[in-house]
């Protein structure tokens, strides 16, 4: 699933490729996949893209009319900008038409979504109004305080989009194992310097996989189409039974709190 580094990933080509275009047209193949009702063309037809952003996981094109399109692409979803006219592809279910170029939202196993809500009522969403702060936006203080107030595991509560939203499957394991923490921990009896570290390793994880235009396990691409290289500096995700990079021994996988989680048993305590 496309975690915080690919969606910013596919946010910044997107800001690149179709802020300041207007749209020409729109083409829904699957008009189920707009979460609430479809949409009226009148309101996206004729507007400028003014900006793009990131909300968590949630892509948010800001259009010149006041409305925003949000789009969140679930497990298996794809937001990429092809010449005009180029092929639609199986599993395409909008397509935005600019002059030069097209825009295709693409998801396989149709788990995202697309809504388009006026700005002011952004806060008012449910889905938005409930995430919690942004791993880049709270400084180290305030991430103490918010994991040390909650008495759960960690590997649960770093996947709970209400504490803190952005991390998934694998940034939550890649973080753990920078900051060398077991993803049992009981987060209320974690020291401050611990939950400094937590902080610092998730800031380092995150950049880096941004740098690396994120993580492609299976259908993650960028802007372009392009798949992300994060996954080959993978340290303990996906390595069940390799190695540990620093000391050898085996990274274990478990089920906790209904999710797999990847770990070095010796490095993690």
């Amino acid at each position: 699933m496309p975690e915080l580094p690919e969606v910013q990933t596919v946010v910044d080509d997107l800001k690149e490729k179709i802020s300041g275009a207007g749209i020409l047209d729109m083409k829904t193949i699957t008009r189920s996949i707009w979460r609430y009702k479809y949409p009226r063309k009148r309101d996206i037809i004729g507007a400028t893209v003014s900006n793009v952003a990131r909300r968590g996981k949630f892509i948010l094109v800001y259009l010149s009319n006041g409305y925003v399109i949000i789009v969140h692409l679930g497990m298996t979803g794809r937001l990429t900008v092809t010449p005009s006219g180029s092929k639609i592809e199986k599993h395409t279910h909008v397509v935005l038409k600019f002059a030069g170029f097209d825009l295709h939202y693409n998801d396989i196993r149709r788990f995202g979504f697309m809504d388009l809500v006026g700005a002011d009522n952004l806060a008012k969403i449910p889905y938005l109004h409930k995430l919690g702060p942004d791993p880049f936006d709270i400084e180290g203080d305030e991430f103490i305080s918010i994991i040390k107030s909650k008495n759960r595991m960690i590997k649960p509560l770093l996947l709970d989009q209400n504490v803190i939203s952005g991390l998934g499957n694998i940034y939550s394991d890649e973080v753990l194992f920078e900051a060398r923490i077991h993803p049992r921990t009981i987060s209320s009896k974690m020291g401050r310097k611990r939950l400094a570290n937590l902080h610092a390793a998730s800031l380092a994880v995150l950049r880096d996989a941004i740098k690396a235009r994120g993580s492609s396990i299976s259908n993650y691409v960028d802007g372009s189409g392009v798949k992300g290289l994060y996954q080959n500096s993978h340290r303990v995700y996906g390595r069940e039974g390799e190695p540990c990079e620093k000391c050898g021994a085996r990274i274990k996988r478990e089920i906790i709190g209904s999710r797999s989680a990847h770990f070095c048993p010796r490095c993690q305590r």
